[in-house]
This record gives structure tokens, C-alpha cells and sequence, in this order.
């Protein structure tokens, strides 16, 4: 059986996340009254962002899930993007809000403002939590930003290294992974 043992460094406090998810939402409810957005969560990593965030939201507002893959192994990305789940909601004509945790190469943010595209909604816009634009291959536009972050690799707060850390109540960075055969 293989144990992960690991070392971080904690990046942005929980208190300092808080902050941050009331900012953005007031932003939203102020350029959304009278809009009815529809929240569209890429999964896993947003889910707890999206929660928090939708929880200070005063305006009405609706929740849709998609998941994307870009066949991810360790702590790379292939680039090649795929939809997995696709949303339940008809978005023609509606106000879309993409709910991400981290925005970095750009990739998956791209494909997915394209195929959400092709569903005629009336906007498309972006609130990320994280903005990491050291790693962009592709450039996209991010409405709505929380945090800029160095090209470090990350945990917590919904963000993963093996399934492991996202229930972490703060952003760390990931210093050292080693695995142990026990």
C-alpha cells in the first residue's frame, strides 16, 4: 500500500479566503441585480469555492455543474480537453457566471467558454478565485479575480494533489511529495 507523506506551506490564510469570496460576491450582486445569473461550477475543485461564494450572493441566482478532464497525471496537464458532465440548465439567453477555483494555463477555461458558447447564452463571464497567468498557454479573459498567485503548485481549499487536500480550509503550497511503499 503506497502512503503519501507530503510538506506545505500555507499560501492564503482561511480568514483571507472568507474576505476575498464576500468581495467577489458583492461585486456580483451589484453587477447582476435584476439578472438572474446562472452559476456554472467546473468540478471538483470549485465546489467549495461555489459555495461559499453563492452563500453571500443577495441575488437571485441559479446552480449548474459541469466537469471537464484534461487527463491530468501528478501535477501535469496534457492539454487535451474533454467534457464529462454537462450541465442540466438550458442557458439560451441567460447571464452565465463560470465558477472556477484556479485559472492557469488557460486551457480548460478556453474550451469551455467555447462549447458554453455554442448554447447562445446572452454573456459569458469568469469569476476564479485564483489567477495563476505565469502558466497561461492560452490567453482568456477572467472577469472576476480573487487572488494572483505565483506558478506554485497548490492545495486546499477544493484544490488537489491525488484527490488529497481539497477538504484543507486554506491555500498551501505543496513543497514535497514522496510516496512509501508500507
Amino acid at each position: 500500500m503506497k502512503i503519501l507523506e507530503s510538506s506545505y506551506e500555507v499560501m492564503i490564510t482561511s480568514q483571507e479566503i472568507q474576505k476575498k469570496v464576500i468581495y467577489l460576491a458583492d461585486l456580483i450582486n451589484e453587477d447582476y441585480k435584476d439578472k438572474n445569473p446562472i452559476l456554472v461550477c467546473n468540478l471538483k475543485g470549485a465546489f467549495i469555492f461555489l459555495s461559499d461564494f453563492c452563500r453571500c450572493l443577495t441575488i437571485p441566482h441559479e446552480v449548474d455543474f459541469m466537469s471537464t478532464s484534461s487527463y491530468k497525471k501528478g501535477m501535469e496537464t496534457s492539454g487535451i480537453v474533454r467534457i464529462v458532465k454537462d450541465l442540466k440548465t438550458n442557458i439560451i439567453g441567460r447571464n452565465v457566471l463560470i465558477i472556477e477555483d484556479i485559472v492557469d494555463t488557460g486551457l480548460t477555461l478556453n474550451y469551455i467558454k467555447k462549447f458554453l458558447a455554442l448554447h447562445n447564452p446572452l454573456s459569458i463571464r469568469v469569476v476564479s478565485l485564483l489567477n495563476k497567468k505565469d502558466r497561461r498557454k492560452i490567453e482568456v479573459d477572467v472577469d472576476y479575480i480573487g487572488f494572483e498567485i505565483p506558478d506554485k503548485f497548490i492545495i486546499g481549499y477544493g484544490l488537489d494533489y491525488e484527490e488529497k487536500y481539497r477538504g484543507l480550509k486554506y491555500i498551501a503550497e505543496l513543497i514535497d511529495i514522496k510516496n512509501m511503499d508500507k
